[in-house]
């Protein structure tokens, strides 16, 4: 149980990825604080983790300050402290760089980027006294460039920036800060997979080196556990990309 007793907050958790970390943690003992906007997905992965483990549900918008600093606050109230910080929410559409607008860069930094930067700052006083793990989300949209991305890649890259600073200003606090650039096989990639030829998929898939994407709890969720636990002591500030092998970092 390399999470036994430990108290998480995990954002944009009820389902994909968020839900496959939620789950991954909550088996390996931690205390999961489930924070989305879907109500009804919500309470089914809640049901799932307290059959490990005990858990919260927060069905809020985290864009408002208010709600994040509440969350924080009635997390700690519930299980007297906070361990783990888990940043996985964004919105963003995609569009192509010439028709990108000030509403897609506000929809992609209020929801991805803004809500990161807010959450460190509330649990971090937690995250100090009990030398606290965070996880932020990066993307290979950001990192490898792609097409129609460029609000979402942008507040990615930004949330990849302040992670470094973060890294190195809360470093001698005990608190690591890294970041999961993941590929995995979630209800949406589902739903885009229905929506175009099978073909568009396959060829997808066939330029992924494994040649399959990751599962949200087997594979993204126990890098998540790794990156949450005392395994990872030593490793700050780094981008971790379970993606297998879409992209090689030099």
């Amino acid at each position: 149980m390399k999470l036994n007793g430990k108290v998480a907050i995990i954002t944009g958790s009820a389902s994909g990825i968020g839900r496959g970390m939620a789950l991954a943690m909550a088996k390996e003992g931690a205390h999961v604080a489930i924070v989305d906007v879907n109500e009804e997905k919500g309470k089914e992965t809640l049901a799932e983790i307290r059959v490990h483990t005990e858990g919260m549900l927060f069905i809020k918008d985290i864009t408002v300050q208010e709600n994040i600093t509440q969350i924080v606050e009635e997390v700690v109230k519930k299980f007297g402290k906070l361990d783990i910080l888990v940043n996985n929410a964004h919105v963003s559409k995609q569009v192509l760089f010439n028709e990108t607008t000030q509403e897609h860069f506000d929809l992609s930094f209020n929801t991805g980027f803004y809500p990161t930067v807010r959450f460190m700052q509330a649990a971090y006083p937690e995250l100090k006294k009990n030398k606290g793990k965070v996880i932020n989300f990066a993307s290979g949209a950001g990192i490898d460039g792609q097409v129609t991305q460029t609000a979402y890649a942008a507040a990615k890259e930004a949330i990849r920036a302040i992670t470094r600073v973060t890294a190195n200003e809360w470093g001698p606090d005990h608190i690591n800060i890294n970041l999961i650039s993941p590929i995995a096989l979630t209800p949406g990639v589902e739903q885009w997979k229905q929506q175009h030829a099978p073909e568009a998929y396959d060829a997808m898939v066939n330029k992924i080196p494994l040649r399959r994407l990751g599962d949200p709890e087997n594979d993204i969720g126990k890098v998540a556990v790794f990156l949450a636990s005392e395994d990872s002591n030593y490793i700050t500030g780094q981008t971790i990309l379970v993606d297998g092998g879409s992209i090689k970092l030099h």
